[in-house]
């Protein structure tokens, strides 16, 4: 996979996920998101919103029937995977136990959703935390 140089939604999209983060505070929120890579460009197309199977306000997980479906779902569209998340009270920036998850599922896109900030950033994992820029179509 060739190394995304911005991340692309919707207005539609960041509604969508800013709706979903609001309804599951105190805990974080989390989502798989579809996307197709154009021009090196991360582009979402879809956002399958998940249950934070934690209920943590500090970390995350999706159920493993989750990631099943995505990931069928994912292939049967030809689509790529990104990972959304919120922080209800901090930045828009990798926990550390993000981090760790990054590297080990790279090289999948992240997306994290600052509530305190009102902020969506992107970033990907390639030897490192690398910030991806997010445009609002």
């Amino acid at each position: 996979m060739t190394l995304q140089k911005k991340l692309v939604l919707s207005k539609n999209h960041i509604d969508i996920l800013t709706r979903h983060a609001r309804d599951c505070v105190p805990n974080e929120s989390c989502a798989i998101l579809f996307g197709k890579i154009e021009n090196e460009n991360f582009v979402i197309k879809d956002a399958f919103l998940t249950k934070n199977i934690k209920n943590s306000s500090v970390e995350f997980s999706i159920s493993p029937e989750d990631l099943i479906v995505a990931y069928k779902e994912a292939e049967k569209r030809e689509l790529e995977l990104g990972i959304f998340h919120s922080h209800p009270d901090s930045a828009a920036y990798p926990s550390p136990m993000d981090e760790k998850y990054m590297e080990l599922n790279q090289p999948h896109p992240w997306i994290i959703f600052s509530i305190a900030e009102n902020q969506f950033k992107a970033y990907i994992f390639e030897s490192g935390i690398i910030p991806i820029v997010v445009t609002i179509l």
